[in-house]
């Protein structure tokens, strides 16, 4: 075992780029899940907590922006924590899409704390279906 030994990482100068420059300004910043299925890109995050009337979606050129806030219930002096995780204040994630979307179309519902943005897919980037022609 090397303990002396430090190994270069890559995903550690991604992560403490992501955590140190791409969301100043933010309180947390939640995780996200993209994914797509034939026709739309879906994205999905967990706002536990986060009331949906303080949620703001928006996408231009193609990224998505969710941002909002919650506030603490309960005041507790920060002394008397012994374990603070549950997050509270403004958010803000941008997402660059992975293809051109119709966001005109996209639509947002809240269920049981998750939050799922459906955009539909441009239809240049919709697979087409060529049929064989017989002779």
């Amino acid at each position: 075992m090397n303990r002396g030994i430090i190994h270069w990482s890559p995903m550690r100068d991604l992560n403490r780029f992501f955590e140190d420059e791409m969301f100043e300004g933010a309180d947390f910043v939640p995780a996200v899940d993209v994914y797509q299925d034939k026709d739309n890109v879906i994205v999905e995050t967990p706002l536990a907590g986060v009331n949906p009337e303080n949620v703001d979606i928006s996408v231009e050129n193609d990224v998505l922006t969710i941002s909002g806030s919650t506030e603490e219930k309960k005041e507790v002096r920060r002394e008397d924590y012994y374990r603070k995780e549950v997050r509270s204040g403004s958010f803000s994630r941008s997402i660059i899409l992975p293809m051109a979307v119709k966001s005109d179309k996209a639509e947002a519902h809240s269920s049981k704390g998750m939050l799922k943005i459906i955009i539909p897919k441009a239809d240049e980037v919709k697979p087409k279906k060529i049929s064989v022609k017989i002779k």
